[in-house]
């Protein structure tokens, strides 16, 4: 169902908005909008780190392609700005060309170093807003500042999801089945936030690498079951993905009672 535009302007995105928002009201589905706060400026800062880091890393390439052509056995792969500054230290150009690769090199350098600090910088205002957000994802084996402020910044409101699964379905590590003539198995599924689905694979991966972690528990215990590796894997993925959903629920309802608390003393 649908409320169509009075009339009286020419509709757009902003009047559809107002119109399904009335619907939605008509029909008691409505949700209430929350004030900005701390998991917006994640989400914000999610995004930026990942532009920055998706400039270094295109910067780094083309330092690299740019180091290949000046030194006759390449460049490590795994360059950093320390590590190519030290590797030009001894060169020394015999033409105008390779004097112009060197400049273009020590521009490079100077832009990854630059980003490099913008990252600790956004990494350390990312901790600061976890502070402020009071959330217990830190006491998740495998979580930092970086991962957590993805998993908060693109779940939101946790409450918006009814159930576990429904997240899993969002974040993508809900299986799907796989059927045809012969099989009938579950597989990963493509679909979802995979930014998010990302960021519980991080998780997962670190917890299978740390013998006294939970994960690694239960993923030795999959393992004992008959699950292959990557079916195990998976499995960790999404009981991970319902006891963070948990974890931030809880954190959410947590924050609304002293949100109440402050308003009732505050009267």
């Amino acid at each position: 169902m649908r409320q169509l535009s009075r009339g009286g302007r020419r509709k757009n995105d902003r009047i559809d908005a107002a119109a399904a928002a009335c619907v939605a009201v008509l029909h008691r589905d409505a949700r209430s909008v929350d004030p900005e706060g701390p998991t917006d400026i994640l989400a914000l800062l999610d995004e930026r780190r990942t532009n920055m880091s998706n400039s270094r890393t295109r910067l780094v390439n083309q330092l690299h392609a740019l180091l290949r052509q000046l030194f006759a056995g390449g460049a490590p792969t795994s360059l950093t700005a320390g590590s190519a500054t030290t590797l030009l230290r001894g060169f020394r150009a015999r033409s105008g060309v390779d004097r112009t690769r060197v400049g273009l090199c020590r521009d490079l350098i100077a832009d990854i170093r630059r980003l490099d600090d913008q990252l600790a910088a956004n990494e350390k205002q990312m901790a600061h807003t976890l502070d402020e957000h009071g959330t217990r994802l830190w006491e998740v084996d495998g979580i930092g500042a970086v991962t957590a402020a993805r998993l908060i910044g693109r779940t939101g409101c946790a409450s918006r999801f009814p159930t576990a699964a429904a997240y899993a379905d969002y974040n993508g590590s809900a299986p799907v089945q796989i059927a045809s003539a012969d099989t009938d198995r579950r597989g990963f599924s493509r679909h979802g936030d995979r930014q998010l689905n990302s960021a519980l694979y991080t998780v997962a991966m670190v917890q299978t690498r740390m013998p006294a972690s939970a994960g690694r528990a239960y993923y030795d215990k999959k393992i004992d079951e008959g699950k292959t590796l990557a079916a195990a894997r998976r499995t960790l993925k999404r009981h991970l993905s319902d006891h963070l959903w948990r974890i931030m629920l809880a954190d959410e309802k947590r924050r609304y009672r002293l949100n109440q608390a402050d308003s009732a003393s505050a009267a």
